[in-house]
């Protein structure tokens, strides 16, 4: 790509970035701003202007650099002092991440959606409004959606089939179950050591009990044409060694439910025992030789195949978050592409019940008490009217909902005239 040497280019005129969000992915990407020539950060819009400041200092800004950076309340206010080339959305907020590309779109500004949330929620919409508008609407690399993605999309610019694509995890069936009260233990770590840290228990719990990994499957399928398993992610436990061998159809006998699927392994056995080698912090795409001659380039070059020779993984084994987030903003900026970007809705996350619910609770969405968010195809969401996991947040039961059963639209209490129930509506009639 040498956005580099695009980069230099930019010396007197940098790009300029808007920031909505100076939480954690936030900082990581202003930690590397002071090093990047060709860029700045026009502004930073955070509900807390001084919280943003305090984290520009925490990652090594300069009082100097800090006062040539304006801060904002809004992110309106940033939009209409103007000057902003590209946005970054990474305030996590499904409903104000679908309100911040709309802005986005609506004042022809590329936008980077850190915001998995907003992007499996709506992504279909959004993304298609903003090639309309003639802007980038991207998924942020650093991030393991936009990393698998681009294995995928290597894979099958050089003649591979595409088995499977996804990444690892830390995974037990029981953390599905995982409250705030219960995650720290998960972790290792006292609520006393987890708020000195300034860790957030329901977003780290988030994390925990498999909805991220629900959310980043689906924009993985979404923005790849992957399918989702019909019946939600199993969680395989695979090494980097035993990818290949794991992750093939069950006809061939692997896991898979058939060639051409999402799916997350887990770095521990389901007895609690370590995985050899284990993938958890990275990302993999399997890759099916096309030919007996392919195949034999697997075998002398040292491709980690399974048994047939046939089958084979390319994978990364890390992925550093929001110190990698520049490589979607130059995109945007430099060569008009996403790093990943919304195609369809072909995968989606419902909200399932962690206990049995009853009338009159108030759901508290993603990493909470009471739902986690379930992957499943599109079609089977829209044929249940199963409820988004982005939508779960403040609203209130009107049934009962057992252990383990999707909350559908008709379950809740919800106001359909909100900004994000009309544009996810939109969608959904669209894919009906």
């Amino acid at each position: 790509m040498y956005l580099f040497d695009d980069l230099l280019k930019r010396r007197k005129d940098p790009v300029r970035v808007g920031l909505i969000g100076a939480g954690k992915f936030g900082s990581m990407f202003l930690s590397q701003v002071p090093t990047t020539v060709g860029l700045t950060v026009h502004g930073i819009a955070d509900l807390d202007p001084d919280r943003a400041k305090a984290a520009c200092r925490t990652v090594g800004w300069s009082e100097e650099l800090i006062g040539q950076t304006k801060f904002y309340s809004s992110t309106q206010a940033m939009i209409d002092a103007g000057g902003v080339e590209v946005l970054v959305e990474a305030t996590g907020n499904p409903i104000a991440g679908i309100a911040h590309a709309k802005l986005a779109i609506a004042h022809k500004i590329h936008i980077v959606m850190v915001n998995v949330e907003a992007d499996v929620l709506a992504g279909g919409i959004l993304a298609q409004e903003a090639r309309d508008a003639g802007i980038v609407y991207s998924m942020a690399y650093g991030d393991q959606p936009a990393l698998t993605i681009e294995l995928v999309d290597w894979a099958r610019a050089n003649g591979f089939n595409v088995v499977a694509a996804g990444k690892g995890t830390k995974y037990l069936p029981t953390y599905h179950y995982s409250t705030p009260d219960t995650v720290w233990d998960h972790y290792g770590l006292t609520p006393e050591q987890a708020a000195a840290a300034g860790m957030n228990s329901q977003m780290f719990n988030s994390f925990l009990d498999g909805t991220k990994s629900a959310l980043e499957m689906a924009a993985i399928s979404n923005g790849t044409g992957l399918s989702a398993p019909e019946d939600g992610l199993a969680f395989p436990a695979a090494g980097m060694d035993d990818l290949a061998h794991i992750l093939r159809p069950r006809s061939e006998g692997g896991q898979l439910e058939s060639k051409g699927m999402v799916e997350v392994v887990t770095s521990i056995e389901r007895d609690g025992r370590p995985v050899f080698r284990d993938l958890r912090w990275g990302v993999y795409v399997i890759i099916e030789a096309p030919n007996d001659y392919a195949a034999a380039c697997f075998k002398e070059y040292g491709m980690n195949t399974d048994s047939t020779g046939r089958y084979s993984a390319m994978y990364k084994p890390f992925h550093l978050i929001g110190l990698e987030l520049n490589t979607s903003i130059l995109s945007a900026a430099l060569l008009g592409k996403p790093t990943g970007s919304t195609l369809s809705f072909n995968a989606d996350v419902v909200a399932t019940a962690k206990r049995d619910l009853k009338a009159g609770e108030l759901l508290d969405g993603e990493g909470g008490f009471t739902v986690y968010g379930k992957l499943m195809p599109a079609k089977r969401s829209l044929g249940i009217g199963g409820l988004p996991i982005g939508l779960a947040h403040r609203v209130k039961l009107l049934n009962d909902v057992a252990k383990d059963q999707p909350v559908r639209w008709e379950d809740v209490e919800i106001d359909m005239t909100s900004q994000a129930v009309q544009v996810r509506k939109q969608m959904e009639a669209a894919a009906s």
